[in-house]
């Protein structure tokens, strides 16, 4: 048996494995390189990268004599070394999906198999002069070669996602301000506190002095997460009836955008929203301390959708629709409203789209990028958007108003300037310097998405009128420089 041979086609069915884990998990599942908490695994992800990339270059169609056999040994012992790092760090930042886990077992044994045969490959050149020689395997040669330029390809965009989460950082210490929740120390139950929102609150919550308890599926994760600086409960029912909260901020839900809305998912996103908060209720109804306040999400899906040339302004005391998106809306709020019968001031927070370097932002942008950005259908459907930094400093807002009594009923959080979409698409272009005139009709998006092309191809103008009235001023209030600062 050739068992150099077998390593290369071993090697081979390692680069089709890599490049499936990397651009499905990730990039689309994952979307590591937007994630501040994978700074450190992208930086592992890149050392190793550029090391796969030298040794399938390298074994593609040479021999490795002599001294360089030593040199391969040692390049094997740093990359086993980073593989058990990297394994540890995915273990301490995030819960890997099962696809993924799986995909991670497969490749630690499939390299382990090409890694030791070409070990004892090594241990016989070594005894060689030191020589490079020319030992190509045809086309099995040439695939290996590409894998290595995919490979490099891929640690370079993980170096660099790793410097420019760098810039996010330090911009986004620039940005930090002392924003208070309340004049004192406060006990703060969040649900959703893992998600694109709740992180972040949660972040300014610790910063602001206050206690947090997350409420969550997953609490090593949230454990880890938040560095062990909060209490993770996996149930309501581990809250006694004694604890004092002072604060909700139920954010939980599961993401709206993404498989059809069959019957079966609808159900699972009322259960979600809708379920989770009558528990939260069920819980303040039977605390012996009840929250001095209730901050519920909800969204703008409430107002249902707007004729497209429809310039009117919806406000919060605009009706809803019969169609799902907004009854789901209704349910939410309603079941939190439920508070207010034990004496708990109660604000429903309606958000636009959130834009932040997680959520949807980075998936709009994408087609923009590569220059294929351009109006979704007519692109005359209103675009309600707000910035993710003035979501929390609005949830601070109305933290503070509770403390005088002055919170009750719907705000909506959308920034002050709506705008069409494709609008949205030429203002995209401008800051990312790339053209954005190519259409994508309608029909495609509903042959995609179903019911849930709406959130795409329909649209609302949403005006914050509550929260202006209240005082509250928007840090990024126009698209441009929302877009600029992320």
């Amino acid at each position: 048996m050739n068992t150099h041979l077998l390593a290369l086609q071993l090697m081979a069915a390692q680069g089709c494995l890599g490049a499936f884990d990397t651009i499905y998990h990730h990039e689309i599942t994952e979307a590591l390189p937007q994630k501040a908490s994978a700074r450190l695994e992208l930086t592992i992800h890149a050392t190793r990268a550029l090391i796969y990339s030298l040794l399938f270059v390298g074994l593609a169609a040479w021999e490795w004599h002599g001294a360089w056999a030593w040199v391969l040994v040692i390049v094997f012992g740093v990359e086993i070394v980073l593989t058990l790092w990297d394994f540890v760090v995915e273990d301490q930042t995030r819960l890997l999906p099962a696809t993924e886990r799986v995909t991670h077992t497969v490749l630690a044994i499939n390299a382990g198999a090409f890694i030791a045969l070409l070990a004892l490959n090594s241990s016989e050149w070594a005894n060689l002069p030191t020589a490079l020689v020319w030992q190509p395997y045809g086309w099995l040669s040439v695939f290996l070669a590409l894998c290595g330029v995919g490979v490099g390809l891929s640690g370079l965009r993980d170096a660099y996602a790793v410097w420019q989460l760098g810039r996010r950082k330090e911009v986004a210490e620039k940005e930090t301000e002392d924003l208070p929740f309340a004049r004192t120390p406060q006990s703060v139950l969040v649900t959703g506190a893992t998600g694109f929102i709740g992180q972040q609150l949660v972040s300014a919550l610790l910063a602001d002095g206050h206690a947090v308890t997350v409420l969550t599926r997953q609490p090593k994760q949230a454990a880890w997460t938040f560095d062990g600086q909060v209490r993770c409960i996996r149930s309501l029912d581990e809250l006694s009836d004694a604890q004092r909260i002072d604060m909700v901020v139920n954010l939980a839900g599961a993401r709206i955008v993404g498989r059809r809305w069959t019957p079966a998912r609808k159900a699972a996103l009322r259960r979600s929203r809708v379920a989770l908060t009558q528990d939260l209720v069920a819980w303040i109804a039977r605390a012996q301390h009840k929250p001095r306040v209730l901050l519920s999400a909800s969204a703008i899906g409430y107002y249902g959708v707007q004729p497209q040339g429809d310039a009117t302004e919806l406000t919060e005391e605009s009706a809803p629709q019969a169609i799902f998106m907004s009854q789901l809306c209704q349910e939410w709020e309603a079941a939190a409203r439920q508070a207010e019968k034990f004496g708990v001031q109660v604000g429903c927070m309606r958000f636009g789209l959130v834009f932040g370097h997680q959520g949807s932002l980075p998936q709009m942008l994408l087609p923009v990028r590569f220059g294929a950005g351009g109006p979704l259908g007519s692109g005359r459907q209103w675009v309600s958007w707000v910035h993710v930094r003035d979501v929390i400093r609005g949830i601070a807002h109305l933290a503070r108003r509770s403390e005088q009594g002055a919170v009750s009923g719907a705000y909506n959080f959308c920034a002050p300037e709506a705008i069409e979409q494709r609008r949205f698409a030429q203002v995209a272009g401008t800051v990312l310097h790339r053209p954005s005139i190519m259409p994508t009709p309608a029909f495609v998006m509903r042959a995609l998405l179903g019911e849930q092309a709406d959130l795409l191809v329909e649209g609302q103008r949403v005006a914050p009128r509550r929260l202006l009235a209240d005082g509250f001023v928007f840090r990024h209030p126009q698209l441009e420089g929302a877009l600029r600062s992320l």
